[in-house]
């Protein structure tokens, strides 16, 4: 359990792995570096590079970088419209691709200061390997990334610790709801963030809820009872945020996507992450529905007569410290796959990796983006961390959110082929 727990909340830099782009394109090349210095870290260089913000925080600075990449690529080529910078004096001035490297950088340099030696090495390596140095392209990314940072930037905003309500059907810990931040962050793409908050969980005296309280308890008990279904589960207990990245990475080399094309899927898909995970943040606090664990100990106390309690209960994995109702894993997934879905249509296929030593499928493979949302669905269920219905309504939430950006965000430019 406690390996399990370390792999879920530590993303190690062995188990994710990062290596120099071997590939042109630097859209994709960058959002690996971003990655690395936001998600990742990297112990074994010097300096170490340490983890930027890490779990769902991560989001809001990933967003930040690609939308800046965007930005730069589109002052340059006026395809798309931007997500907030633009300059028509920049039109056709330098090269995409020197836009796209010095935005990234940028952006980067200004998120983590500590780390602008390391961030500076790799983008001047980056630049004369691939002859940029001087590209009048390199000051729009600049004037881009400081754009994008001086308005959107999403900041830790402290609130007093919180650790539930100890009534029956409601979350409680000895620890604060971590990220408790993200429930009243301002959206990048949302006018708020509630506008497509969930309905209600199950009623407790429901025949829904019992039925979900059988089900999470039959198939997500401890490690102590395995089936044939826990290496899935745990293949999902993995960084979502760098698993979709990855995902977006090699859908950009199958679909031969154009800097501008592949900026704008970065950026849609990132922007809609965040705004899902702070979403999905608010439904946990405004609801504050346990989690199984909680209910199935003290079933025999909860108001419906079907849910027979297990004092000894607890799940494949240990609860995160924030409240079931919805699930953050598929409000995220939901996001990334309603994305895809929308720019590529449903019917397509990719993979999904995690290389972590306690995983033995180590990437799955998929023919839809719905096909890999509706498995993450069960997953989490078979950790032992979610209801069936915090599992579906976040995955519908991230979907939402996915379709509000791709319609209301980065359109096609009046005129523009």
């Amino acid at each position: 359990m406690r390996r399990l727990r370390v792999f879920t909340w530590l993303v190690v830099f062995v188990c994710f792995g990062w290596s120099k782009p071997a590939h042109g394109d630097v859209v994709t090349d960058w959002n690996e570096i971003t990655l690395l210095y936001v998600a990742l870290g990297d112990p074994t260089a010097t300096p170490a590079i340490p983890i930027g913000r890490p779990g769902p925080p991560a989001l809001l600075d990933i967003a930040l970088v690609q939308a800046a990449v965007h930005d730069a690529v589109q002052a340059i080529e006026g395809k798309y419209q931007p997500y907030y910078y633009s300059d028509p004096a920049k039109l056709g001035v330098g090269s995409p691709a020197a836009a796209v490297a010095a935005a990234a950088h940028r952006v980067l340099v200004l998120l983590y200061p500590g780390q602008q030696a390391s961030l500076d090495s790799r983008y001047n390596s980056y630049l004369i390997a691939n002859n940029l140095t001087g590209d009048p392209g390199l000051a729009v990314g600049e004037a881009a990334a400081l754009a994008l940072h001086a308005n959107h930037y999403r900041p830790v905003i402290t609130l007093p610790n919180y650790f539930g309500v100890a009534e029956i059907g409601q979350w409680r810990s000895a620890v604060p709801l971590a990220f408790l931040f993200l429930a009243v962050s301002e959206p990048f793409t949302l006018n708020r963030v509630s506008q497509f908050r969930p309905p209600p969980p199950p009623p407790m005296t429901s025949t829904q809820y019992a039925r979900e309280y059988e089900e999470v308890k039959a198939k997500g008990r401890n490690s102590a009872h395995p089936n044939a279904q826990t290496d899935l589960a745990r293949f999902w207990a993995g960084n979502y945020v760098v698993q979709w990245n990855e995902t977006l990475r090699q859908i950009a080399g199958s679909k031969l996507l154009d800097i501008g094309d592949g900026a704008r899927m970065f950026a849609l898909a990132n922007l809609a992450a965040a705004d899902a995970a702070m979403a999905v943040w608010e439904s946990k606090y405004f609801y504050n529905f346990w989690r199984p664990s909680t209910a199935i100990q003290e079933g025999d106390s909860d108001p419906n007569a079907r849910t027979g309690g297990d004092v000894t209960w607890a799940p494949l994995l240990a609860n995160p410290p924030y409240p079931d109702y919805v699930s953050g894993a598929n409000g995220l997934t939901g996001a990334f796959t309603g994305t895809i879905a929308l720019l590529f249509g449903d019917e397509i296929s990719f993979s999904v990796k995690n290389p972590n030593p306690m995983v033995v499928t180590k990437e799955r493979f998929f023919t839809s983006a719905s096909q890999a949302a509706m498995e993450v669905v069960e997953a989490r269920i078979l950790l032992g961390i979610h209801f069936r219905s915090a599992d579906e309504e976040a995955r519908r939430l991230g979907n939402r959110v996915a379709h509000w950006a791709v319609q209301k965000f980065l359109r096609p430019a009046p005129g523009s082929k």
